[in-house]
């Protein structure tokens, strides 16, 4: 009987070790894959949709902490399909209805393995910057048409990478642009270059996007991630040289901009893009117009007008999520949709300096959120892949707390390396490690 015991206990490691490897490799490509959407349905939703549905024969868990995210989501799109009995011509709005209520499973899917694999967020935010440095490289290529052929990856003049709209692509590269400022202010200055040239990529990958909202998303994430590390440390010595990264990092992307500029296309479209208020924002019937037309329309119309039905009647679409919320969903949506939001906000703000593991994954995911949430004001993003994957990385820190908080004490990795940049929690583990 001992005998079968020890020989049996090798067998079971390995097994979970596998377990763990195919797990990881599997969530990383359909992270990898979220930065390729040109079409829809796109590569990863196919993907997604199988590596969901096979995980849930094999034991995806809900949490009672995720639960909510999960009922908020599904009645949200629940309201969308009360509005779809709005209209006369349901078109193509049926497939509009299954892609939101199936991103809304990712949020869930990604909330859920993350709070019971926190070891996940490494490899899901690594294969995120892989994506963003690929996307980004072929956006810039196809921009300067540095090799031929790369030119599809722009759209009306504007770097667009391997996404169909310039103003999606921008905001998907800012989270591995937190990411690497993260690094660079909280590593050592040794390693500055390491996480430097793939930053560098990235931001050329959002300034070429021409995307205002993409510009003011990395500029407020940056500077709240800034402020939250000034904040979260005690350190005198690290509040000075986060102070100083800060400096040199405004002064490189300064320099770069400068270098920029000298190349007339991008002069002339930056000098066109950065005015704050466009022709079609303040048109008649502009977007800050039409503002004011839907919302007295949802008045109206408390079960919505049918999903993408304003943008047939005025030309263009709500550009504004909360509007969108209530003319596509419905109020149901719209009570839905601010109460998760809300609650993600609140709910990550609770934790958000908590000495965890997951800390530093938390702390870059939370600011972009924050930064999406702004700008979802300006544009629509029910249907951003990488949002709802932050909503996921939240809650999946959420439901780790809990499970802190009733006595367990889920590691990231007990064999990680960690830094020792950043001020020092409780027990001696630097708040500020990424591992």
């Amino acid at each position: 009987m001992s005998a079968i015991t020890h020989d049996a206990l090798p067998a079971a490691a390995i097994n979970t070790k596998l377990i763990g490897l195919i797990s990881t490799v599997a969530v990383s490509l359909g992270v990898l894959l979220s930065g390729f959407v040109i079409n829809e349905p796109a590569p990863y939703e196919l993907y997604m949709a199988g590596l969901i549905g096979v995980w849930a024969l094999f034991g995806l868990r809900v949490s009672r902490t995720v639960a909510p995210l999960l009922v908020l989501l599904v009645v949200f799109n629940i309201g969308g399909m009360i509005s779809m009995t709005q209209m006369s011509d349901l078109m193509n709005t049926p497939l509009y209805i299954a892609v939101s209520l199936f991103l809304a499973f990712t949020a869930v899917f990604f909330a859920a393995v993350t709070s019971a694999q926190p070891a996940l967020y490494r490899p899901i935010f690594l294969a995120w910057l892989l994506a963003a440095l690929v996307t980004a490289a072929l956006g810039v290529s196809g921009y300067f048409g540095i090799l031929p052929g790369t030119e599809i990856f722009t759209r009306y003049e504007r770097a667009a990478g391997a996404f169909e709209d310039p103003n999606v692509f921008g905001p998907f590269l800012c989270l591995p642009g937190i990411y690497l400022l993260h690094r660079m202010l909280t590593s050592s200055p040794l390693k500055m270059p390491l996480y430097a040239v793939p930053l560098l990529v990235i931001v050329a990958g959002i300034f070429l996007s021409f995307s205002r909202g993409a510009w003011g998303l990395f500029a407020a994430s940056s500077v709240i991630l800034i402020v939250a590390l000034f904040l979260q440390s005690s350190s005198g010595l690290f509040r000075l040289r986060l102070a100083m990264m800060s400096v040199i990092a405004v002064a490189l992307l300064v320099v770069a901009l400068v270098i920029a500029l000298q190349f007339p296309a991008v002069s002339d479209l930056f000098s066109s893009r950065a005015q704050l208020v466009q022709e079609y924002d303040g048109a008649r019937f502009g977007r800050f117009a039409r503002y004011g037309i839907g919302f007295l329309m949802a008045l109206e119309h408390p079960l919505g007008i049918g999903p993408l039905v304003f943008g047939q009647m005025y030309g263009e679409d709500t550009h504004n999520i909360w509007l969108k919320a209530l003319l596509d969903y419905g109020w149901l949506g719209f009570v839905c949709w601010t109460i998760m939001i809300g609650w993600t906000i609140a709910g990550g703000f609770r934790i958000l300096f908590r000495d965890r593991p997951w800390q530093p994954y938390l702390l870059c995911a939370y600011v972009v959120f924050l930064g999406h949430v702004a700008l979802g004001t300006v544009i629509d993003t029910d249907h951003w892949r990488h949002f709802y994957l932050l909503i996921g990385l939240i809650w999946g820190a959420m439901a780790l707390e809990a499970r802190w908080q009733r006595g367990a004490r889920p590691s990231i990795a007990d064999t990680e390396p960690r830094h020792r940049a950043g001020p020092i929690g409780p027990r001696g583990r630097s708040l500020l490690a990424l591992s």
